[in-house]
This record gives C-alpha cells, structure tokens and sequence, in this order.
C-alpha cells in the first residue's frame, strides 16, 4: 500500500510569496513576522533576504510582478481578438413603416421645405384659434386679463415700504 502525503488528502491551501508573487505549497516556505505584528511568507531564503535587503520585486528579473508588469511569458494570449463587424439594419419606427420612411428620403427637398412650412403655419393657426377661445372664455366668466394683473403686481411692488425703526434694546444688568 503507498501512503500519500497527509496534506494531499486534506484539502490545502496555497500561499503567495511576499516578494516573488509565487505559489507556496503547504510544508514549504519561510514565514517572517516584523515589529508591527504583520506577517510575510516567503517561498525560500532568496526571496526573504531580498525583501529584507529592501529589492524592489518589480525590479527584479525572476519575479512573478516583474514577468507581469514586463508582459512576459503572455505569447499565448497575443492572439487578436476577432472584432464583430456591426451590420446595418434598416427597419420601421413607431408609426411609420419602412415603405414611409423611405418615401420621405426620397423626396426633394423643396417638397420637403413646402411640408414643414405648411406644418408649422398649421400649428400657429392653431395656437391662435386656442388663444382666442381663451380670451372669449375669460371674458365671459369676467375674469379680469393677466396682464391687467401683472401690472397691478408690479405697481405694488414698487410702491416704497416705510420702515419704522427698531425698539432700543434693553440695558444689561449686573447681578
């Protein structure tokens, strides 16, 4: 019968190095605890002594930040990606369908100018007529015009405000 090792049946954890940026095994690596109470680990010696020594990993040639900030050992992910192609596709709006839509395009451009003028003399006639209707409905109930307001408003606004003076405030005494 071969026995196995004990932490192969349990199931571990791996560790990253301080310095490197490599995975630690269980049983392997070096732990290192400073004065604030923090708690390093490190895969080996090497790496311990650099950190100590103060190295900057992402200056050093054999660590897993340098490789990455480097972008080495990334050959397989250099394949471009493919880009989709975006594909115009013409359809219908709400309230108006293609055959619509592509009427109005092909139209010229002086027709297109008459339409809209006549549209908007359309929608000014309109305003007119509502306004109308208003006025003939103020009269009637015998509201007076909003101007006519406006103008009173304004007249008292206008008018100074006499200000009487403050009453004196009364003397401190000591106790």
């Amino acid at each position: 019968m071969v026995r196995a090792h004990p932490w192969t049946l349990l199931p571990y954890r791996l560790e990253i190095c301080g310095f490197s940026g490599h995975k630690i095994y269980p049983g392997h690596g070096k732990r290192y605890t400073r004065v604030d109470n923090r708690t390093f680990i490190f895969l080996n010696g090497k790496c311990a002594a650099a950190f100590l020594a103060r190295r900057n990993p992402r200056r050093t040639t054999w660590t897993a930040v340098y490789r990455r900030l480097h972008r080495k050992g990334t050959t397989e992910e250099v394949s471009k990606k493919k880009t989709r192609k975006v594909r115009k596709f013409q359809r219908g709006v709400v309230g108006a369908s293609l055959d619509d839509i592509a009427a109005k395009r092909n139209q010229k451009p002086e027709v297109r100018a008459a339409q809209r003028l006549a549209a908007i003399r359309a929608s000014k006639e309109q305003a007119k007529a509502k306004q109308a209707e208003r006025k003939t409905t103020a009269a009637k109930s015998g509201n007076v015009d909003k101007k006519a307001q406006q103008a009173q408003a304004k007249a008292q606004q206008k008018k100074p405000v006499i200000k009487q003076p403050k009453a004196a405030k009364p003397a401190p005494t000591s106790r």
